[in-house]
């Protein structure tokens, strides 16, 4: 079951940016419904974001980009005492959210370089491929995604009977790194509630396992 929520009162439409046919965004798509991670795959993504690691921790941290994930966690209803992963972590956007606000926090991310741009004092950082976690199962209460390729059963398996998401497309449709909630929702293993909303340029989506 999925809610649609009242948008965020600073919610606006982005700038074109990134369509359907975006190379990363049929990558998305290909693995949240079953798609093949290969060697390759990792290998290529993570010299991709190693070369934009500079640019991108002075471009992703404006008051705009952090709004969905700061509405998110305002009204997702999602439990913030837990243990809570991080992934796609990049250069710390959303730490600097949580950091404070949760209960623990990690920071994961398949790019090194834009780890070494997160501050470390945040959280805890680790460089993990996402299909691969370096976690047991049922390890977290929560998992936050921002602009993230979704791997669903290792999100499955990483988080505890009961745990929730938090995923986040700063740029709404128009992100490169883009499933709709519904589809978030239809690729997850098991049961699960939802509730969504646009908040800034991009929109939230904040989704608790009710069942196996």
């Amino acid at each position: 079951m999925l809610e649609q929520l009242a948008n965020h009162p600073d919610a606006s439409d982005p700038e074109p940016f990134a369509g359907p046919d975006h190379p990363i965004r049929k990558i998305t798509r290909l693995m949240a419904f079953g798609g093949e991670w290969r060697p390759t795959n990792a290998t290529n993504m993570a010299e991709l974001f190693d070369g934009m690691a500079a640019e991108w921790s002075e471009r992703h941290v404006d008051p705009t980009k952090r709004a969905p994930v700061e509405d998110g966690l305002d009204r997702g209803g999602i439990p913030l005492s837990g243990d809570w992963l991080e992934l796609g972590a990049g250069t710390g956007a959303g730490a600097r959210v949580l950091s404070g606000r949760v209960g623990s926090l990690i920071c994961s991310d398949l790019s090194m370089g834009m780890l070494s741009y997160a501050p470390g004092e945040l959280a805890p950082r680790v460089q993990a491929d996402a299909t691969t976690l370096p976690f047991a199962d049922d390890t977290f209460d929560a998992v936050l995604m921002i602009n993230m390729i979704l791997f669903p059963n290792e999100v499955d398996r990483i988080l505890r009977p009961g745990g929730s998401i938090l995923w986040v497309n700063t740029l709404g449709d128009q992100t490169p790194i883009h499933l709709p909630a519904a589809d978030v929702l239809e690729a997850l293993p098991g049961e699960w509630q939802g509730r969504t909303a646009r908040a800034g340029t991009g929109f939230w989506l904040a989704a608790r396992r009710v069942g196996a």
